[in-house]
């Protein structure tokens, strides 16, 4: 039973500390998604760029980098962090939202917002 014991445990303890990984890589997986959507709403809003950085990294992981970006008349926000715990790996959530910036919402082709 001993021997068992000695082989088995380990086992549990290393499938344990993967299940809490993956939850940690989830977790900051979800709040990455919810910043950049959140950054996108307020850069959709036309808020200033700083303002936008920091709603974003508000809602996102600690040590989280947020870039935005304007291509035409959508805004793209960026939010990439490393898990907690797991600094030293070389492994990042990345995740990203982009929204159709509020000025041309329902502009139509002559630029009048109408059909």
């Amino acid at each position: 039973m001993t021997a068992e014991s000695a082989v088995v445990l380990p086992v549990l303890v290393v499938f344990a500390m993967a299940l809490v990984w993956g939850l940690l890589v989830v977790a900051a997986r979800i709040q990455c998604v919810d910043a950049a959507r959140t950054g996108a709403r307020a850069a959709a809003r036309q808020d200033p760029t700083g303002a936008v950085v920091e709603l974003a990294r508000a809602a996102a992981p600690r040590g989280a980098r947020v870039t935005v970006g304007r291509e035409g008349d959508q805004v793209r926000v960026v939010v990439v962090a490393s898990p907690p715990l797991l600094r030293g790996l070389p492994f990042e959530v990345r995740e990203e939202a982009v929204a159709a910036a509020e000025e041309a919402v329902g502009a139509g082709p002559d630029g009048g917002g109408g059909p």
